[in-house]
């Protein structure tokens, strides 16, 4: 007869008992335990090139130390699951996977909705004026004032070419929740999933449903920081081979925004040199040039199960940053080999 030792959910492991099988009114874990027994002999059979011999009067050691490690990750995951979606405020779930290894959430990471200012950096996140409209699409809205066109069409995709900004409609307008010209206020309207790759590139996001083209998708939000800061961190992550830190250059260089440790799921996107997002500036409640909210659109029809990537040396300008790496977004000082697989791949992702 077949024995399974069970671990009685809220009680201590001194409390685990060994079950028969007709005591397990569990299917659902049980097919789970299956799953995670073959998929880590198929591991050892892909790694060694051996078939191994299963031994039917006890689970081997190993075998046995992975399914409880994998039963811990998977609980350790769906809690920060839980915890991404209670602090989103935007409509799209959030799921995480990792079907390829035993790594769980990141130990030192905050999910924040939008700019986290440094100490001494103040966001003035109340515009000082608005429009009047009562159809924005008609009537001389928030871009004229600013000298540009309005960014959207009535399907809600963008219009404009890279490198220019865009402006939103903000809390003076008269104008309600439904204009047209409130789109990247709203937040990600898509539900996406942080998943772990399985070619070396960590942790990466794709979407669960199909996104149009030319769609605002996520803001890519952070510690908003001093560009001298960036420098002092960037020498920090490089010593750690990672980094997060996009330049604010719209207008001048005066700040960065550091998304190593504050961040949404934007954190977890991962670069490609031919990339299905677009990086625009945005403006809304915050007018200050230095300071534009960086929003993330789709440049093509994406499919549901895709993984989603942008550019990290495409500037809000809509170029690509030249070699010169204190230029480019994602600063980075020392040459990373680019693993994205695209056929216009570069090598390197600076």
């Amino acid at each position: 007869m077949e024995y399974y030792l069970v671990k009685w959910k809220g009680w201590p492991d001194s409390t685990n008992t060994w079950e028969p099988l007709q005591n397990l009114k569990c299917p659902l874990l049980l097919q789970q335990f299956f799953n995670d027994k073959r998929n880590y002999l198929s591991q050892v059979q892909k790694g060694k090139a051996v078939t191994l011999k299963e031994n039917h009067s006890s689970l081997q050691p190993a075998i046995a130390e992975y399914i409880v490690r994998k039963a811990k990750q998977r609980i350790a995951l769906q809690r920060w699951q839980d915890e991404l979606n209670r602090r989103k405020n935007h409509k799209g779930m959030i799921f995480v996977e990792n079907t390829v290894d035993l790594e769980g959430p990141p130990l030192d990471f905050y999910y924040i909705n939008e700019y986290r200012p440094a100490p001494g950096i103040s966001l003035v996140n109340e515009a000082t004026f608005g429009c009047s409209c009562t159809d924005c699409f008609f009537e001389k809205c928030c871009p004229a004032e600013a000298g540009v066109l309005l960014a959207y069409n009535k399907n809600q995709q963008i219009k404009i070419p890279p490198g220019t900004p865009i402006y939103e409609c903000n809390s003076r307008c008269q104008c309600g929740p439904d204009c047209p010209n409130r789109i990247v206020q709203k937040g990600t309207q898509y539900s996406l999933c942080i998943f772990r790759t399985s070619n070396g590139c960590g942790w990466g996001v794709k979407t669960l449903v199909k996104i149009k083209r030319m769609t605002f998708v996520m803001e890519y939000v952070g510690e908003v920081i001093t560009s001298e800061e960036a420098e002092r961190r960037g020498q920090l992550y490089d010593n750690k081979g990672i980094t997060y830190l996009f330049d604010l250059d719209y207008e001048s260089d005066e700040f960065t925004v550091d998304a190593a440790r504050y961040g949404n799921v934007s954190h977890f996107v991962n670069h490609s040199c031919d990339p299905n997002l677009q990086v625009f500036n945005v403006f809304i409640d915050n007018l200050d040039t230095r300071l534009p909210r960086i929003a993330l659109f789709s440049t093509r029809t994406i499919r549901a199960g895709e993984e989603l990537t942008f550019d990290y040396q495409m500037k809000g300008s809509g170029d690509i940053s030249s070699d010169s790496i204190d230029h480019s977004p994602a600063k980075k000082r020392v040459r990373t080999v680019c693993r994205c697989g695209a056929v216009t791949c570069r090598g390197y992702l600076n």
